[in-house]
């Protein structure tokens, strides 16, 4: 979660964006950015697409590496 956090947070400041901004850009609450900035455990993965898709990405499945 911290990588996704990190992520939003970063290219959002890279185009200059408030959370005010970014929320409303991606149809999103204001509460809902700032959860995931702070790295809420429980998100609603719809949400969470509706913001990436602004930067390109989108979340996906990939294999765990294995230790």
């Amino acid at each position: 979660m911290n990588s996704l956090r990190s992520f939003v947070k970063q290219k959002r400041k890279e185009l200059k964006l408030t959370q005010e901004d970014l929320a409303l850009n991606a149809g999103v609450g204001l509460r809902f950015v700032r959860d995931l900035e702070q790295g809420k455990k429980t998100l609603r993965l719809d949400k969470v697409n509706d913001i990436l898709v602004l930067f390109g990405k989108e979340v996906g499945v990939i294999d765990k590496i294995q230790e």
